[in-house]
């Protein structure tokens, strides 16, 4: 599967890896989610074993397609957005339920490369930037439903990381050797966390086993189908199709970690991902 020479798929095969794709991403979120609601590993150990065991997939499926690390100056810097959307991420996702802080995630990422392509002069519904912004104000403003507010800034933190990584992942080279040499890179950045906060470092089996699958599967297998999905659709298609994450997030959250989603949560979500999708649908170059 290399996503760097797309060929003709039947659609229902596109469709098909666009499911597994989108599934894997919101398995990040739940994961996360589940190893911090239902075992003792702490934030640091988490992110290094997701860093490590996604380095590793990753660094193997490039080396089965021939290809080679990308090593120029840039890298560390997208290695380091790596690893801030990771940190962050896995700090956000101690006090903050699996849907909520998919919606956060997704919403501040693509508000980031939508401000970004905006600054570069492209062409976008403004009202649709607003609809979003508002949204997503709402959806984190005090009420009962709101989310734990420090967590929310980790998230909005890690959705910034990740807007940037994504953006940087558009200057060169394949995808996968991009991605790859990023979660390398990550992985030293990783271990000085370790350090830092060895005296409060916690490990058990099941909250490993998360980590793994995360960084492993959700990560380095899930972003390499993405890969093989994103060539294959247009770029509105690409966008408008990733709005399905955070509901996909969500429903699994509420099926399997026995979380609730308020009625007024889940208008603030639409509103926000109907801003976004605004957006994207009307964005010329």
């Amino acid at each position: 599967m290399n996503p760097a020479t797309p060929t003709r798929s039947p659609r229902a095969m596109v469709m098909l890896m666009t499911c597994v794709a989108m599934v894997a991403f919101a398995a990040n979120s739940l994961l996360t989610r589940a190893a911090f609601q239902t075992t003792t590993i702490d934030a640091a150990s988490f992110t290094a074993i997701r860093m490590a065991s996604g380095a590793l997939v990753l660094a193997w499926i490039l080396r089965q397609q021939g290809g080679q690390m990308v090593g120029h100056r840039s890298s560390w810097m997208s290695a380091a957005l790596l690893f801030g959307y990771a940190a962050a991420f896995s700090m956000a996702y101690r006090d903050i339920s699996t849907g909520a802080g998919a919606l956060v995630l997704f919403a501040t990422a693509q508000l980031t490369m939508i401000t970004y392509g905006l600054y570069q002069g492209e062409r976008a519904s403004v009202w649709g930037v607003l609809l979003a912004l508002g949204g997503l104000a709402a959806f984190l403003a005090p009420s009962a439903s709101a989310p734990p507010m420090g967590a929310a800034a980790w998230m909005v933190l890690a959705g910034l990381a990740w807007g940037g990584f994504s953006l940087m992942g558009r200057s060169g080279g394949t995808p996968v050797a991009h991605t790859a040499s990023s979660f390398v890179y990550a992985v030293p950045m990783a271990a000085v966390l370790l350090l830092i906060q060895a005296p409060r470092l916690e490990l058990d089996p099941p909250g490993v086993v998360y980590a793994l699958l995360s960084g492993s599967v959700a990560s380095g297998l899930g972003y390499v189908v993405w890969y093989w999905v994103r060539v294959r659709l247009t770029a509105i298609s690409a966008g408008a199709v990733q709005l399905s994450v955070p509901v996909i997030t969500a429903a699994l959250g509420v099926v399997l970690l026995g979380e609730t989603v308020s009625l007024q949560a889940a208008a603030c979500a639409l509103v926000t991902l109907g801003g976004i999708a605004w957006v994207t649908l009307t964005a010329r170059r």
